[in-house]
This record gives C-alpha cells, structure tokens and sequence, in this order.
C-alpha cells in the first residue's frame, strides 16, 4: 500500500496525532526501556514520516536516553510516540492510530534484550541492540 495518513488520540482525547507513514509494517522493540515504559514489547509504526500533534501543551516529553525521548499525555497517560531527538525516527505505538488496517509485523529490535518468557510466531527480521545502533550510525555517514 502507498504512503498513508492515520489518525489517532489518547484516552481522554486530549491529544491528537496525525501520523504519515509509507507502509502498512509493524516492529517489535524488547529493550528493557520499551518494556519498562508499557509493561512488554513496543509494538509501533516503524515507517513513519511525519507526525503531527494536536493538544501539544498536553504532551510531557520525556528524555529517555541520550538519543531518545518518548512523548505521553500528561492527563491520561497515553503512549504517544518514541523518537530520536535528531527527528529522523519516529515510531508510534501501532494501537493508537489502528483502524483495522492489514498490518505486517515485519521487524524485532533490541532482539538480544527479550525476555525467554514470550515470542512471536511469524518469521520477521530481528536486530540486536548493537545491529541497531550500527544501522543508525551507518544512516548518518
């Protein structure tokens, strides 16, 4: 399918995203920070091109790591997106803007960092976390 435009809100309907994204594909991040912050594996938009908020002054934006941050409501606590503080990487938790689309959960990163008590059935490419540190790296060279 080509580039699309989905939207989605938070619980409360606070905040509103409106995300562009040129396939319909899925990924699986299983760091310990993903897990952490919603209690398993991030399962988000990986091809994202663009997001755009509304009810920004409802967006805390917390700063992750060095690199990263991730953005929440600040009344109802919704996952709102994790980024890379340069802005060339969005990924948007895919129930928040799901609409029933097909999609194809293609990718596993952090893939070293799963915890041996879950798995996914189908076949998908998977990254460790130093495999995905490289492929930024090699992105910015």
């Amino acid at each position: 399918m080509d580039a699309m435009t989905l939207t989605g809100s938070c619980l409360c309907g606070a905040v509103t995203l409106a995300v562009e994204a040129s396939r319909q594909n899925i990924g699986a991040c299983h760091c310990r920070m993903c897990r952490t912050w919603g209690g398993g594996p991030l399962l988000a938009l990986e091809s994202v091109s663009r997001v755009t908020v509304e009810g920004e002054d409802s967006v805390t934006v917390f700063a992750s790591s060095d690199w990263a941050e991730r953005a929440f409501c600040r009344h109802c606590g919704t996952h709102l997106f994790y980024r890379l503080k340069t802005g060339e990487h969005y990924a948007v938790p895919a129930g928040l803007v799901d609409e029933g689309q097909a999609w194809t959960f293609d990718s596993q990163i952090f893939i070293d960092e799963k915890p041996p008590w879950y798995h996914f059935g189908n076949a998908t490419k998977d990254l460790t976390g130093r495999e995905v540190f490289e492929a930024f790296e090699r992105r910015d060279t």
